[in-house]
C-alpha cells in the first residue's frame, strides 16, 4: 500500500492513470480503476485533471449489452510535437513524430564542417518547427543523439567531432524554449529497441558506426555507469600496442571493426584515398577479394567483442546496429558460428530492425516521457520472437 502526502498520492496515482491511458487505450474510466485499483471518484478526477490539460480525449462509447454505454478515453497523441536528432560525424539526421512516436517525418542534412554545430542546429530545428501545425502543445521537447561520452545532459568526450567545450542543451533552450535532453546515440538505440521492438529485461544494443558504443539495458534500467562513460564498447582493447585511437589507447575494438575503419582499410587495398559503403557492397556481391576479406575481418572482431560482451553481463538479446549487418543478413549466422562460449548459449543476437531510426526514436522516447511524467511507453513487442 502507497503511503505518503496527499499531493504524492495524488501525482502517483495520475501517472498511474495516465500511463494506462497511453498503453491501454482506448480505455473506460471503470476499466482503469479496476485495473489500478482505484475508486471510480479517485479516477474521475484524474480523469478530468488530464482532459482540461488536454492530455487526453473522449472519443466515444465502448459497446456494451447492459447499461449506459462507458465513454472511452484515448491518448492525445496529435495533441503535440516532439523532435529527436542523431547528430553524427559526416550527417545530421532530424525526426518530428506526434507524442508517441508517430506519423514521422524525417529528413537528413549534411554535416558540414565549415558552419559552426550550433548554427547548423538552429536551422535544423528552425526548418523542423516549420514543418509542424498549431497542436494543444507544439513542440514539448528536442532530443540530441551525439556519437560520444555524455553525462547529466553535456557532451564529455567525442572521439571524431569536437562538441565537448558546448553546452548545447543550455544554448538551445534558450533559443527555442522547448526541453533539450542530450543523450549518447549507442543510449538512445537501446531505448528504441527496447520501446518499439523487444521487452527483454536484459538488453544490449551494439551500434557500429563512425565508432562502436555499447547501449546497455539491465533488469529493465538504462545503464550508463558512474559519470557516463559506462558502453564504450569501442575503446576496450582487442590488440596490445595496436593501431592509436583517439582515446588516447593503442588497440582499441573500434580502430578494428567500426565502418570508419574498414572502409579505410579497403580504400587502402584499392589504392584509394576513400571509398564509401555502397562500393563495398557492390564489390562484395561481385566476389571481389578484397571485400570479402574485409567482412571477413568484421566478423572476426566484433565475435570477439561479443564473446566479452557475453561473459561481462550475459545479456537475454544483443541487437546489431550496423551496416555491415543490414546490408549482408548473414553475417548475423556468421557471428553465432564464431562464438564457442558454452556459458552463454541461450542469449540471443540479432540485427536491429529499426536500423538507423533506432537513435531517432530513443530520443523520441526520452522526450515523450518527460513530457507526460511516465517512465515507460510500452509498444507492441516482439520480445517472443528469437525465443
Amino acid at each position: 500500500m502507497i503511503t505518503g502526502s496527499q499531493e504524492l498520492i495524488r501525482d502517483i496515482n495520475t501517472n498511474l492513470v495516465l500511463e494506462s491511458i497511453v498503453n491501454s487505450g482506448p480505455i473506460s474510466r471503470a476499466s482503469i480503476a479496476k485495473k489500478l485499483g482505484l475508486t471510480k471518484a479517485t479516477v474521475s478526477t484524474i480523469v478530468q485533471l488530464l482532459l482540461d490539460k488536454k492530455m487526453i480525449l473522449e472519443i466515444g462509447s465502448d459497446e456494451t449489452s447492459k447499461g449506459r454505454k462507458p465513454i472511452l478515453l484515448s491518448f492525445n497523441q496529435k495533441g503535440g510535437y516532439v523532435i529527436s536528432i542523431d547528430l553524427g560525424v559526416e550527417r545530421i539526421t532530424v525526426l518530428l513524430t506526434d507524442l508517441k512516436g508517430e506519423n514521422c517525418y524525417l529528413k537528413q542534412y549534411s554535416n558540414d564542417t565549415s558552419i559552426h554545430v550550433l548554427t547548423l542546429l538552429h536551422n535544423i530545428i528552425t526548418e523542423t518547427i516549420e514543418k509542424t501545425v498549431p497542436t494543444d502543445h507544439h513542440v514539448v521537447g528536442i532530443a540530441i543523439g551525439i556519437h560520444g561520452v555524455v553525462y547529466q545532459n553535456h557532451v564529455i568526450f567525442t572521439p571524431y567531432y569536437q562538441l565537448s567545450h558546448l553546452d548545447l542543451a543550455k544554448e538551445l533552450e534558450q533559443k527555442f524554449a522547448i526541453p533539450v535532453f542530450i543523450e549518447n546515440e549507442a543510449n538512445l538505440s537501446v531505448i528504441g529497441e527496447k520501446t518499439f521492438c523487444y521487452d527483454y529485461p536484459n538488453i544490449i544494443n551494439i551500434s557500429v558506426h563512425t565508432g562502436v558504443g555499447l547501449g546497455l539495458y539491465i533488469n529493465n534500467t538504462l545503464y550508463t555507469g558512474h559519470d557516463g562513460y559506462a558502453g564504450e564498447f569501442g575503446h576496450t582493447i582487442i590488440v596490445p600496442d595496436g593501431r592509436p585511437c583517439p582515446c588516447g589507447n593503442h588497440g582499441c575494438l573500434e580502430q578494428y571493426v567500426s565502418e570508419r575503419a574498414l572502409l579505410k582499410e579497403f580504400a587502402i587495398s584499392k589504392n584509394l584515398p576513400q571509398i564509401d559503403f555502397d562500393t563495398l557492397v557492390s564489390s562484395y556481391n561481385k566476389h571481389d577479394p578484397d571485400a570479402l576479406m574485409i567482412l571477413e575481418k568484421f566478423v572476426k572482431y566484433i565475435s570477439i567483442g561479443i564473446n566479452n560482451i557475453l561473459n561481462c553481463f550475459n545479456p537475454d538479446l544483443i541487437v546489431i546496429n550496423s551496416s555491415f549487418t543490414i546490408f549482408f543478413p548473414h553475417l548475423i549466422e556468421k557471428i553465432e558460428g564464431a562464438l564457442h562460449n558454452r556459458m552463454n548459449q541461450n542469449s540471443v543476437i540479432c540485427s536491429s530492425t529499426l536500423q538507423d531510426t533506432a537513435i531517432l526514436l530513443g530520443g523520441a522516447c526520452i522526450c515523450i516521457n518527460h513530457f507526460l511524467g511516465i517512465n515507460f511507453i510500452h509498444e507492441k513487442n516482439e520480445s517472443n520472437e528469437h525465443k
